[in-house]
């Protein structure tokens, strides 16, 4: 890994994948401990940026964690939010246009891969490029028994991979079922520090 510039792309499932759909469902909670702690672990091992798409789902949920990071981690990275193509969102319902708006006030750079508005699925594949070009490891958190629209981006990252030094990372249904465990019996102990 680069030593000097170290970024970080994170992805994986839309939020109804999932089956979540509101912020305080347990399941959320869960994956946001997890990405609480691979940030966490990110930013220690030299990651300074911290860069994502605007999906709703694991990608807004990363940069929002990452937000909640700053103060911890002052000066030590920085936070983008990179979108496939102009309008991205717009079909969206008015909430979650609202959610995708105000993230990307939050972090310190926010653009679009593509200046038009989405025409066609090259502009996911030119994305997908840019992403790989312009990051140096990636953790999705994707489970391959379970396919969803991430298998778009696994499937160009594993190629990718092999051909280029770029480490990527999956976080399966196992791991956020143990995660889920360890999340649990840390309630169980009242144990606030992490």
């Amino acid at each position: 890994m680069g030593d000097i510039l170290s970024r970080l792309w994170i992805t994986g499932y839309r939020s109804y994948e999932l089956g979540i759909f509101k912020d305080d469902e347990p399941k959320r909670k869960v994956i946001d401990y997890v990405l609480t702690n691979e940030l966490t672990q990110a930013i220690m091992d030299g990651a300074n940026w911290i860069i994502s798409g605007g999906q709703l789902g694991v990608e807004q949920w990363a940069l929002e964690a990452a937000e909640r990071l700053k103060p911890k981690y002052p000066n030590e990275f920085q936070t983008a939010m990179m979108l496939p193509f102009a309008e991205f969102g717009s079909n969206w319902n008015e909430a979650n246009q609202l959610k995708l708006h105000k993230l990307s006030g939050m972090v310190d750079f926010s653009a679009s891969v593509s200046k038009r508005p989405y025409e066609s699925p090259q502009q996911l594949r030119n994305y997908q490029e840019f992403m790989l070009t312009h990051t140096d490891q990636v953790i999705m958190i994707y489970d391959l028994d379970n396919p969803g629209k991430s298998q778009y981006d696994f499937d160009k990252i594993k190629r990718f991979a092999e051909n280029h030094p770029y480490p990527y990372r999956l976080i399966t249904f196992d791991d956020l079922q143990s995660a889920a465990d360890e999340y649990q019996e840390n309630l169980n102990n009242g144990s606030q520090d992490d």
